[in-house]
């Protein structure tokens, strides 16, 4: 494949095997996860979800595009954009479907 950085990661469960949180670290890189559900009515996280790693992910290849007057700017950027946003609405989805059936912030399928 390519070289990249090597990641040490913990991806933590609670005793009923569900999602609680973990960490990925590696260089330039340090993010705690969000450990459960923020609950109902939502409380304050405690640690970075998904859709923030993306949205800073998309933020950076959009800067790519336009640094330098667009001298970076290329096709294989473009793609990489709009599948980060593809996947960004494709979670943004999945959280209204939980909203509308009332389990979204709770541990429940």
């Amino acid at each position: 494949m390519f070289e990249r950085n090597i990641l040490q990661v913990a991806n933590n469960t609670d005793a009923d095997g569900n999602p609680a949180g973990g960490w990925v670290f590696g260089t330039g890189l340090n993010i705690k996860w969000q450990a459960g559900p923020l609950g109902r009515p939502a409380g304050e996280p405690n640690g970075a979800f998904v859709e923030d790693l993306l949205e800073a992910a998309r933020q950076r290849l959009e800067f790519y595009q336009k640094a330098a007057g667009g001298k970076f700017a290329c096709r294989e950027n473009a793609i990489a954009i709009t599948k980060t946003e593809e996947a960004l609405h494709w979670l943004y989805s999945r959280r209204m479907d939980r909203e509308n059936r009332g389990v979204q912030g709770e541990n429940k399928p």
